[in-house]
């Protein structure tokens, strides 16, 4: 196969090797192997970055939108549940006071927060 590994196409785009990782783990480029499973950016390929970069500074967006817009379109319950949030206006619980609606939300978030793992809990302990 003809084409330039990660690291020449890395060279010639402007993308870092881990950012052109990236992209393909994301599914905004599909790379053909070679028999040793290597990546091979064919000219196709680079046009798909060119196109990338120009799409990205066009509309001022980050690689994790674009792939966040390809999941959004690809995934009908995700789609669906992000259109329900929009559509959605905010309500006060009917047992909450209206004047403590704001503390009642804050405490509910610092619930939230308390109960997300740390960077250390997910750390493998060594015994």
């Amino acid at each position: 196969m003809d084409g330039l590994t990660i690291n020449e196409a890395a060279e010639t785009t402007g993308w870092s090797p881990r950012m052109l990782r990236y992209i393909e783990s994301a599914g905004l480029i599909e790379l053909p192997r070679t028999p040793k499973g290597y990546r091979i950016f064919g000219p196709g390929e680079l046009q798909r970055l060119r196109t990338l970069r120009e799409l990205l500074t066009r509309f001022d967006c980050a690689l994790s939108d674009v792939a966040f817009a390809k999941r959004l379109a690809s995934d009908a319950e995700l789609r669906a549940a992000v259109d329900h949030w929009f559509a959605e206006r905010p309500q006060r619980p009917a047992e909450v006071a209206s004047d403590d609606w704001l503390t009642w939300e804050q405490r509910k978030h610092e619930r939230l927060l308390a109960t997300r793992p740390t960077p250390e809990s997910m750390e493998p302990s060594v015994a």
